[in-house]
Parts: structure tokens; sequence; C-alpha cells
């Protein structure tokens, strides 16, 4: 006789082990499921050890439901769902969605879940009041006559989505756009809705939701993955856009771009077409796309990423760009004293994670000191970054003369210095602005990165570019900066003589051997390293 579920325990597979990763994964797969992206995966197990039921949640939303077949009698998913309702609830969550099978709706509902999207083989549903306050912002917004939605992702904006949201906005009286709010992709949802907002007039920008596109309607998009699941999430978003989204904006009708490349987005524009009373499809631009964007910042090419977007664009496309030259820096394994994948080099207060903490909360500073109007503007937005930097990493530099050389160079280029010749002078000019300001204020930087700045990084355009655009390599380009640049971290740690000293052996002695002897001294040239970065930057912009 089956043993009731009050005399089993809901345990936690750790799903970080191999062993019970496939053990999950094949009781889903007995079970028509699939295994999920989950923070958490509870069970119920009988004797033997064998899952009856498993639930598992990630971030606000419950998946992965399933109970054997033996089991299916014993009302075993009320007690697992309740224990992830519990364990949100201690980590702050008080509001969940979860996807289950229609037969399921009635158990979900005893437990204080409603409907919000129905489909034939899933129901999407929540226990909290989430999409009644979205639609009530929604009807807030509403405009008389003819209205028409665009949902768009963005990641980046480009010259396609442009011509779109054009094109669209010239059927109706009023166009509202609502970005994907989805985290985790290549552009943060606040650079993308940025993204729109500037580089389209005669629109209405919304906030995005979880109700559309999102990882709780529509997980596969981001997977891109064009199968049963995909069907299902597909039918799921459109069947609440329908019930919900459109209604609370009075909207008539839903514009989309066409979709040649991309196979599982042609297909979601297919059932929509299917599904929706009123959709109209927009050829897209020939040869434009998103993912051709970030496939040529990938290579370091914003020459190729900017001829597909507008400039409003330009800006977030050099914010990718400085993350990735700090990233390539620091993934270089084999550098003397500095923080790598390798080591820690001289350094006993930071490590790789630190650097990536510091990364992160830089990333959001970089549009902005682009498109900063003026020499104290800029500098404010680095003290700014600065004190981000420093909350993010409790307290330590990882990053301030990156800050500062990434931070003039970018501006520089958006204010149209597009040469070698006239970032150099940019560079200097903006630069000799902040010097004067902060001799005014008595906050004056370390003298040689400041005279590097004001020299325009002349040594930077007549040696160390060349030398990386030749293809030496991260690791041979910062041996060369260090023998050649006096770093006022080298410097400030070890004095002027061994300084001297280091620029030598970074031409003579192997970089292993001295990798271990600058890590005994506490030797980081870390000015090299900001310099490194920024070559990696501007051979990224200019070549």
């Amino acid at each position: 006789m089956m043993q009731s579920y009050r005399e089993h325990n809901i345990q936690e597979l750790p799903l970080s082990s191999p062993f019970f990763r496939q053990k999950a994964e094949r009781f889903l797969g007995e079970n028509g499921l699939r295994m999920e992206v989950l923070d958490v995966y509870c069970v119920i197990e009988n004797e033997s050890g064998k899952i009856l039921a498993g639930a598992g949640i990630r971030k606000d939303i419950i998946k992965c439901i399933a109970v054997a077949e033996e089991a299916r009698s014993e009302g075993l998913v009320a007690p697992l769902v309740s224990h992830l309702i519990s364990l949100a609830a201690s980590r702050g969550i008080s509001e969940l969605k979860l996807f289950t099978k229609p037969e399921n709706r009635a158990i979900f509902e005893s437990l204080g879940f409603h409907l919000l999207a129905s489909a034939p083989k899933a129901l999407l549903m929540e226990n909290g009041r989430g999409l009644e306050r979205y639609c009530a912002y929604l009807r807030s917004m509403r405009k008389e006559g003819r209205c028409g939605v665009v949902v768009m992702n963005a990641n980046p904006f480009t010259l396609g989505h442009r011509y779109l949201l054009e094109q669209a906005a010239a059927q109706v009286d009023t166009l509202f756009v609502i970005p994907v709010k989805e985290e985790g992709q290549r552009f943060s949802y606040e650079e993308r809705k940025a993204m729109i907002m500037a580089s389209a007039s005669k629109i209405v920008v919304l906030e995005g939701s979880d109700y559309q596109i999102s990882a709780a309607t529509f997980p596969t998009y981001f997977l891109k993955d064009l199968s049963d699941a995909a069907e299902t999430h597909i039918r799921l978003d459109l069947d609440l856009f329908q019930r919900y989204i459109a209604p609370a904006l009075n909207a008539e009708v839903r514009f989309v771009g066409s979709e040649p490349y991309d196979a599982l987005t042609n297909h979601y524009n297919t059932i929509m077409k299917e599904l929706l009373p009123n959709v109209v499809e927009i050829p897209r631009l020939d040869a434009i796309s998103a993912s051709a964007v970030r496939a040529a910042l990938d290579k370091g090419s914003f020459r190729e990423a900017s001829a597909l977007c507008p400039e409003t664009t330009w800006p977030y496309l050099l914010a990718d760009l400085a993350d990735r030259a700090l990233r390539l820096e620091l993934d270089t394994p084999g550098k003397p004293g500095l923080v790598g994948p390798d080591s820690c080099g001289a350094h006993k207060d930071m490590d790789y994670s630190t650097m990536r903490k510091g990364m992160a909360a830089l990333r959001p500073f970089w549009p902005r000191m682009a498109m900063a109007g003026s020499a104290e503007q800029l500098r404010q937005l680095g003290i700014e970054a600065e004190k981000a930097m420093l909350n993010a990493t409790g307290g330590v530099n990882t990053h301030r003369g990156a800050i500062f050389c990434l931070g003039l160079t970018m501006n520089a280029w958006m204010n149209g210095a597009h040469t070698e010749e006239l970032m150099c002078l940019s560079i200097a000019k903006i630069a000799q602005g902040i010097l004067a300001i902060n001799q005014a204020v008595r906050d004056l930087p370390p003298r040689a990165a400041m005279a590097n700045a004001i020299g325009g990084y002349r040594q930077l355009f007549e040696d160390w570019l060349p030398y990386y655009a030749s293809g030496a390599g991260e690791l041979k380009t910062l041996l060369r900066i260090m023998s050649t640049l006096d770093d006022t971290c080298v410097i400030k740690r070890a004095g002027a003589d061994r300084a001297q000293e280091v620029k030598q052996e970074a031409l003579t002695v192997n970089p292993m051997e001295l990798c271990g002897r600058y890590a005994a001294e506490g030797i980081s040239p870390g000015g090299a390293a900001d310099m490194l970065a920024l070559t990696i930057f501007i051979h990224s912009i200019i070549l």
C-alpha cells in the first residue's frame, strides 16, 4: 500500500551535484518535462530513494512540478508547493507565479493561485496581484484615438528597431512600446529602455513587466529553443497579452517586425497572427539585427556595430566595449602582480570575483560618462562611479584608474574625436578641464596619471596601440606597457627606484618568474593594467 506524503520528508536535491541533477532530469523526463534553470528543486522520495514528486523554484516562479504515475492519488503536490511558498517567503518573496498542467488547476486554486493565461498544455498562475497592479498602471497611460503596441527587446536598439517604430507610429494615433524587462541579457533593461526612449519620437515607452516575454511568460525565448515547450510558452504569452495587456491600454493593433533569421521569433509571429485579431507585420530592414551588432561587439568592432545602430545607441555600444576591454584585461593569465583568472597577484584585499563586482558596478555609468556635456559633469559622474564601485567591492579600489581613463576616452569619442590625432587632442582638453576643477577644490589626482591624460595618452597611440594591433596579445602588450610607463601604483607600493627596475624586468625577465617575485614583494602594476584596458578599448573604437 502506498505511503501518504505525511510519512515522507520534503528534501532539497543539490543540483550542483551531477548525480542528483541527473536523477532530477530522469524523473522529469519520465513525466514529460525537462529540467530548467532552478534555484532549488525539492522532492518527496519513497523508502528506496525513488522520487515520487518534485517541484522547483527560480526567483519568483515555481516550475518543474511533476508526480510519478504511481503516486498521483497521494496528494503530494500541495505539500511540495506549500513548502516552496514558505521557502520563498523566507527569502522575502511573497508573490509567486507557476507553470502547471491544466489538470492541476484546482489544486493550485486551493492554494491561493489564480489563472493568468492558458494554453492547451499548460497554465500560468500567480498567488499575488502583480498583474492587477500592472494593468492599473497601463490603464493610467491610456490615450484617445487608435492605439497600437510593440513589445520590443532591443538588445541593443538598432536602425531596424527604429524603422519598425517609425512605420508603426505612422499607422496609429498613439504607439505604445513595452520593453522586455527580463535581465541577464547583454544590455540591461534600463539600458534597453533608455535606448528606445532616446532613439524614437512620437511613441510612449511604458514600463516593462514580468507579463510580456519574460522568464514567467516565455522562458524559452531567452534560450532560442524551438520546441513543444516553446510553443506552449508562446501561446501563454500571447493569451496573457490578449486577455489583459491590450484591453488595459485599449490597444487595437499589435505591430511586429518580420523575422527571417530567428526561427523562434518567426514562429512567435506566426502564432501571434493566428491568435490575435489585428496584427501588422512590418518588413525588416535587410541585414540589420541586434544579433549582428552583438557579434560585432564580441570581436571588438565599434565600426561594424555602430553602422547598424542610430547614434543614440552609440554610448551603449561604447559602454559594452569598455566592459569588454576590462574583461579581457582581467581574464589574461600570467600577469605579474595583478589579479587574473589564475591568481590574486600581489593583492590580499581583492580577487577575480571582487574585480568582476567592480566592473558590474561601473557598467551603468559608462553611457552617462560618454554623454557628459562638460568636464565638470564628467568629473561628478566619475566620483559617483567610484562610490558605486567601492560599495560593490566592500571598499576595495578595483578600477579607479580605469574610471578616469575610459571615461575621458569615450567622452572624447562622443564629442567627435574619431581619429587618433583628434582623440589625443580631445582627451588632453577634457583632462585639462578636469585638472582645473580639481585644483580649485584641492582634489588632485595622481600626478603621473593626470600627466598622461593631459598628454593625450600620446605614448599609447604611438607605441602600445600599434604593438597590440600587430597581434601581440594582451600579456605581451602589458609587459611592453610596464617597460615604458611610469606606473603610479608601482611607485606607491615599491618606491621610485624599484619602479625603474620593474620597467627593466618587464623586458628581460620571464613573466612567470615575475609573478612569484611581485606577489612576494607586493608589487602590482595597476597603472599598466589600466593602460592595457584603455589600449584594448581604443583599438576597438578606432581600428
